[in-house]
């Protein structure tokens, strides 16, 4: 989580209430940066969010996965 945080320009907290919902509308060049850094699309993100109703994906992919345990 420390390497995507750092590589998206926030900071590991911010990225760890994010994650945790604790922030719940991020801005969206914080979206941006790190949708960037994890490999996906704004799209994606998009069709995730709308297919949970609004709330936070459920899943990301693969990739994504390992890049935010790291």
């Amino acid at each position: 989580m420390l390497m995507t945080a750092l590589e998206a320009g926030v900071s590991p907290e911010t990225l760890r209430k994010i994650e945790s919902g604790r922030v719940a509308t991020p801005a969206f060049p914080t979206i941006a940066a790190i949708a960037d850094v994890l490999g996906l699309s704004l799209d994606a993100v998009w069709s995730e969010i709308n297919a949970a109703g609004g709330a936070a994906p459920a899943r990301a992919g693969r990739y994504a996965n390992e890049r935010l345990a790291s």
